[in-house]
């Protein structure tokens, strides 16, 4: 991942270093499972912990030039590492091993540390949507659909939908975490031919993982769940990002993204303040559903393994976990910075003459005996002669005496007030509310 989409938190993870750690953790794992269960020597094993070499930037170059040689980047790692251990223990490194019970156990560990990270962040998002939902739960603004208006709203209970949404993402991504946090240490076909199956029994505990069947590799079902949890939060926050660029429109000015001092929103003209984080969180979603789409056409290998997929593997998951990890710092950066405008809601929510209230004129015709749909004509009429003619609905419905024959002025009151049309619109709060941290 370029460093413009990158955290070094994360980015980190999936660095070569971080790689050949986790790489080498593994080894000296098995090796110790191999003296508890008596296969080596204690002292042997021992010996290979105390004389493992430092993984830093000069011991990447090393395995570097070696796979120039081996063409092979496991079995150059575990020439360096016993060339560097350099005594006689080393030739236990590596011992009934093949390399994808190595790559894929540490490749597990990379994903669950990276997923814990992810998951922090994803809770600080959640908790900011439920305060800002909370801070906005009278907020009256129009609701759309299809772009126009429909029947007033609050802001509150839009944030509060994307908080219930962000949760939902946090419960697939624990999941996800728990499917990827596995390991295998069963040899070239799976079968355990060469090493026993205590010894993966033994890593796994100490590495934090789960021990999993497998074939030469471990299912890549498993690793296309994480890339769905991951992607759908890229999903979700390109809906909150997506609401926000139609809100900061001109004609509307609901809410903008914060515009600090000294920045251009163009090069040509000043006045211009763009929604340009929400706009490249939008276009970030796009690559991340790319990236699913390579993970899942990984899964179906032939036989016990074929490396299509690890190509792909090198690329798509650690460009994803720093991408999504970037996407959600900068969409609480996007919320906390956030500048509602409460009174363009409300001049918007009028701007429409009424007709936003035409549902409940509609039932109250009904509950005064009208056909439904005569009386969904009669509505019907008056909003489109409210918009065509900029008049206001409840004015021409008060002089309609098709409807006032039946309608009383205390029911007109009824239908165009605010405050009974959201009486019920905190429900969703109160939902979130119940959703602990």
């Amino acid at each position: 991942m370029i460093d413009r989409y990158s955290y070094e938190q994360m980015a980190s993870i999936f660095s070569e270093v971080s790689k050949f750690q986790r790489w080498l953790k593994v080894e000296l794992a098995a090796t110790a499972a191999l003296s508890e269960l008596g296969t080596i020597d204690k002292s042997d094993a021992d010996r290979c912990e105390a004389s493992a070499p430092i993984v830093n930037d000069e011991f990447v170059n090393l395995v570097q030039e070696r796979e120039a040689i081996t063409n092979h980047d496991l079995a150059a790692f575990v020439d360096v590492v016993q060339t560097l251990m350099n005594n006689e223990s080393a030739r236990w490194i590596h011992y009934g091993l093949t390399s994808s019970d190595v790559v894929d156990t540490a490749f597990s560990l990379a994903l669950k540390t990276a997923g814990v990270l992810i998951s922090d962040t994803l809770d600080e998002l959640f908790e900011l949507l439920k305060t800002k939902a909370i801070e906005n739960e009278n907020t009256a603004m129009t609701g759309r659909t299809h772009g126009i208006h429909a029947e007033p709203t609050t802001l509150g209970t839009k944030l509060a939908l994307f908080a219930l949404q962000v949760d939902r993402d946090r419960k697939r991504l624990a999941d996800a975490v728990d499917a990827v946090s596995v390991g295998k240490l069963s040899g070239a076909v799976g079968t355990y031919s060469n090493i026993a199956p205590e010894v993966e029994t033994i890593v796994c505990d100490k590495l934090g993982l789960s021990p999993t069947p497998a074939t030469q590799v471990i299912s890549r079902d498993r690793h296309a769940q994480y890339m769905y949890a991951v992607t759908t939060i890229a999903c979700t926050i390109e809906l909150i990002a997506t609401e926000i660029r139609h809100l900061a429109r001109t004609e509307l000015s609901e809410a903008t993204e914060s515009f600090g001092k000294g920045q251009k929103g163009s090069s040509a003209m000043p006045h211009k303040k763009n929604p340009i984080l929400s706009e490249r969180l939008v276009g970030l979603s796009r690559v991340m559903r790319g990236y699913l789409i390579a993970s899942l056409e990984d899964i179906a290998l032939w036989h016990e393994r074929d490396i299509s997929h690890s190509s792909v593997e090198r690329v798509v998951f650690s460009d994803a976990s720093i991408l999504i990890h970037y996407m959600l710092k900068k969409t609480i950066s996007l919320v906390q910075g956030l500048d509602i405008n409460k009174q363009a809601m409300l001049d918007n929510l009028n701007s429409s003459y009424g007709v936003v209230y035409s549902q409940s004129l509609l039932l109250k015709l009904v509950e005064k005996g009208f056909i439904r749909d005569e009386a969904y004509r009669i509505v019907q009429r008056n909003s489109h002669r409210a918009l065509s003619q900029k008049e206001d609905l409840r004015y021409l419905i008060s002089n309609d005496e098709e409807v006032t024959k039946v309608l009383s002025k205390e029911d007109i009151d009824q239908v165009f007030n605010l405050q009974r049309i959201l009486k019920n619109a905190n429900l969703t709060i109160k939902k979130l509310k119940e959703i602990e941290k």
